[in-house]
């Protein structure tokens, strides 16, 4: 209990334009990976986002006080479920915000339900979260599993890549993304001949990527994340896999780890993602806004997500009157998502944000012209298309209605 309690001590107060009662403070949890291999994709990151957007929604809430806490769930899912319950009942925390890594989550998702309390995931990937773990107050704002695996898997299967083998790390984000991914992949006309699991956060991954390269499958689908695609990446090199014809599909990339992987080794990847910081004039303010008090690192889109998830539960209290948490989900599900990531996104039913996705393809270094310049944009697929309002059926909330 004291190392929760050290965890979730942590709080940034943005005090608005009069003082507020403990009533009316509104309190948002942040709870992330820190320093874990998932601290730079989210981590201190996301905590600035949720800092930025409480800054922007002051306006919109008078008189009111707002609290950024932040919590290190340690890629646990028993820590982040006991962080969460902590902050619900211990400290008033109205919203919960991030969450990369599933199983948190997913733990996460029941503690909140109970107590009819938000979640706002940006960065777990799991399709559950909006399928058979739905909640009323849970709402999934940057990307799926579904959502990758309609602009990866599709694009490079329709491409020719019709052969798929996963290597997938062995826990619920790695399995939905499996899962999800090959359904795309047959769904396409091509066939997924093999599949090995390995340790999350596993530094030598050669013997899987062995197993891998003796499947001639043309595509070795990575359904990991964070430090393992980097690592799935730069072994298969070492492997000599891609000279030898097979194509590596990352199914999960951020920038941050194109960035630590370096466009020499990254050239040419292919991978989809609901936010980069040069789309436009409003990514690229925003993003230079979000860098100056970030060391100079672009956002990724969990971070992107984070913003937006924070911005929009703040117009729904707003807009709701009051911190109840099924009354702020109504509102927040009636009113569409705009920002400098979201033009009049609808949320449906079961708390799918239903965005556009961009597959983009990673430049050589011939190509960019400065640091972080990494995409060029291949194709925009719309939210409709991705997440069809048909999909909601997979909720069991949405079925009983």
């Amino acid at each position: 209990m004291r190392r929760l309690a050290r965890l979730s001590a942590f709080a940034l107060v943005l005090a608005l334009a009069a003082p507020a009662s403990a009533d009316e403070t509104i309190r948002i949890g942040v709870l992330t990976d820190m320093a874990g291999p998932n601290g730079d994709l989210a981590g201190q990151g996301s905590v600035l986002a949720a800092q930025l957007a409480a800054e922007d929604a002051a306006k919109l809430l008078p008189g009111r006080k707002i609290e950024i806490l932040q919590g290190d769930h340690q890629n646990k899912a028993d820590i982040g479920a006991g962080i969460a319950a902590r902050w619900f009942d211990e400290q008033g925390v109205d919203a919960v915000a991030d969450m990369p890594f599933s199983s948190v989550a997913l733990a996460v998702q029941e503690v909140a339900r109970r107590r009819n309390k938000i979640t706002l995931f940006s960065g777990p990937g799991s399709s559950d979260l909006t399928g058979k773990a739905c909640s009323l107050t849970g709402f999934h704002f940057t990307f799926d599993t579904k959502a990758l695996g309609a602009g990866t898997a599709a694009a490079i299967t329709k491409a020719g890549g019709d052969s798929w083998f996963f290597i997938t790390s062995d826990y619920a984000f790695g399995h939905a993304l499996e899962r999800d991914s090959s359904a795309v992949v047959v769904e396409n006309g091509g066939k997924v001949v093999g599949a090995v699991r390995h340790p999350p956060f596993a530094p030598d991954l050669s013997s899987f990527l062995l197993q891998a390269q003796a499947s001639k499958a043309k595509v070795i689908g990575a359904a990991n994340a964070a430090t393992d695609i980097i690592n799935t990446i730069r072994q298969a090199q070492e492997f000599g896999i891609v000279q030898g014809g097979q194509k590596i599909a990352g199914l999960l990339v951020f920038i941050s780890e194109i960035h630590a992987l370096g466009l020499k080794t990254a050239k040419g990847l292919q991978l989809t993602e609901s936010f980069y910081w040069d789309m436009d004039d409003k990514t690229r303010e925003w993003s230079a806004r979000f860098a100056a008090r970030h060391g100079g690192k672009k956002p990724t889109m969990v971070h992107a997500g984070v913003y937006s998830g924070v911005f929009h539960f703040l117009k729904g209290v707003a807009a709701a009157g009051t911190k109840d948490g099924l009354k702020v989900g109504e509102a927040m599900r009636a009113t569409p998502v705009n920002d400098f990531m979201s033009r009049d996104v609808k949320i449906l039913a079961n708390g799918w944000v239903q965005r556009d996705f961009h597959l983009f393809e990673v430049k050589g270094p011939e190509d960019s012209k400065g640091p972080w310049d990494y995409y060029k944009l291949v194709t925009t697929i719309p939210g409709k298309e991705i997440r069809p309002e048909s999909a909601v059926s997979a909720c069991p909330l949405v079925a009983q209605k």
